[in-house]
């Protein structure tokens, strides 16, 4: 018999059928004359719960099913008796496929975040990682379909790249040459022309400059990929290694940016909203009870839009209260993101920000001060999206890259779509563990990607 996932079968009113079904033992209880078992596949927040007459089924088979363990049960799909489900099995048949001996950790108790990132090849049968592998799915699949149905093409930029986007440096060297005896130049240098690409390359910080190249032909893109960061931070909000959506569009201004980032976060947070009830629910109810109230807030009202030299005025009134005092040109930190989401009671845009803190490619005022940058502010989360009109000057793009001291013969390529045929384009990126910490309430990175990847970390 062909077995029915776990969320066809508590979905279903077609009982008085027979079943199979297989997954992962969650628990199991009884008497000596019935065992419940409650199976679950991933399929589902919940379980289906299976009730076994232990008069028919052998003594020694009935030891083999303890938490973990892998079976599949074939019976009837009869309305439940109990609370909590509609329907249950009547089991017939029981084979159990894997054992899980006394050992396995993921026992019927509460276990801390801290230890299940320890065993993060066991996490996924959690119910609170299950939720977020399952929202972190949704998300994924919303961020396409929202692409596609406005016209974008999804473009697969290199993860190896000769070129740093942020020109911060913080970046993982890809090579193939002896580490510790590396070629060398007659000064002492490593000779980066014996490697297998015949220069220094690293794993790309952004797939941005290449979605610029490709926006020039093809007009609206966005890519969606992992994307890497050599920063030696243990914060809950810094990853080595996470994924980045970043469209870029031709013909698009700062406020067309802006439209396009709002009308993105409202759509991926309904979306949330609409297909994953149940592990909002779970994730709610356990870890942040305001959390569906807070992604309800936010699809409700427009976001509140303001230049950096407006917020700065805001926040100086309140200097006393931060870590980090602000004045013009100061940096924003989290604590200042934080205070201006709440006294404009939602998601904030700035714009316009000092080009001194900003990068390279961004687009400058006349005032000769300030970029058409833009940053979304999330309640509780900070910046979530970055983005601007990106600069289509050719002299003032190499004027820029000379002032800060990024090597011209690495960007020959970026700079030369600003002879041929250069238009006004902008573009933006979303870090989506960043999304998935606002969508599921967890507060700490590292719970909402599969395999976490930070400095001394690169288990599993």
């Amino acid at each position: 018999m062909i077995h029915t996932k776990v969320k066809e079968l508590l979905a279903s009113k077609d009982v008085n059928r027979e079943v199979a079904v297989q997954g992962w033992v969650r628990t199991k209880r009884g008497n000596k004359q019935v065992g419940f078992i409650a199976v679950n596949d991933g399929s589902i927040i919940h379980s289906i719960q299976a009730v076994a007459d232990l008069s028919k089924f052998d003594e020694e088979l009935m030891k083999k099913i303890t938490t973990g363990a892998c079976v599949r049960i074939s019976g009837t799909l009869v309305q439940s008796q109990g609370q909590g489900q509609s329907v249950e099995i009547q089991a017939k048949e029981i084979d159990v496929l894997g054992v899980a001996d006394e050992t396995f950790p993921l026992q019927k108790k509460g276990h801390t975040l801290e230890f299940l990132r320890e065993i993060a090849h066991l996490r996924p049968r959690t119910n609170t990682f299950g939720a977020v592998m399952r929202m972190r799915h949704h998300m994924s699949f919303a961020i396409h379909k929202f692409f596609n149905d406005k016209g974008f093409f999804n473009l697969h930029s290199p993860i190896i790249t000769g070129s740093d986007a942020e020109g911060a440096g913080e970046m993982f060297h890809v090579t193939t040459m002896d580490v510790s005896n590396p070629p060398k130049n007659p000064d002492g240098t490593i000779n980066y022309k014996e490697d297998f690409f015949g220069k220094e390359t690293n794993l790309t910080v952004s797939g941005q400059l290449e979605g610029e190249l490709a926006a020039m032909a093809l007009g609206l893109v966005y890519t969606f990929g992992p994307t890497f960061r050599a920063e030696n931070s243990n914060t809950p909000r810094h990853l080595a290694e996470f994924w980045m959506i970043e469209p870029e569009m031709a013909f698009y201004d700062i406020t067309d940016n802006m439209n396009l980032a709002e009308e993105m976060l409202k759509y991926l947070i309904q979306y949330a909203l609409d297909h994953c009830a149940d592990d909002l629910e779970f994730l709610n109810n356990l870890y942040d009870k305001e959390l569906i109230n807070r992604l309800k807030s936010v699809i409700e009202k427009p976001f509140t839009r303001l230049t950096y030299t407006d917020a700065v005025e805001i926040l100086k009134q309140h200097n006393a209260t931060f870590e980090f005092k602000v004045e013009w040109g100061t940096d924003l930190q989290k604590e200042h993101e934080n205070y201006l989401v709440e006294h404009f009671k939602g998601p904030v845009i700035l714009t316009n920000y000092p080009k001194d803190i900003k990068a390279f490619y961004m687009k400058q005022n006349d005032d000769g001060k300030t970029v058409r940058a833009m940053d979304v502010l999330f309640p509780w989360i900070g910046e979530i999206i970055g983005g601007s009109q990106r600069e289509e000057n050719y002299e003032k793009l190499l004027t820029r890259i000379n002032e800060m001291k990024i090597p011209e013969k690495d960007l020959w390529w970026y700079l030369e779509t600003r002879k041929y045929g250069t238009c006004p384009h902008a573009g933006f990126g979303l870090g989506f563990e960043r999304l998935m910490l606002f969508v599921t309430g967890m507060t700490n990175i590292r719970d909402v990607i599969p395999f976490p990847r930070t400095p001394k970390n690169a288990e599993f």
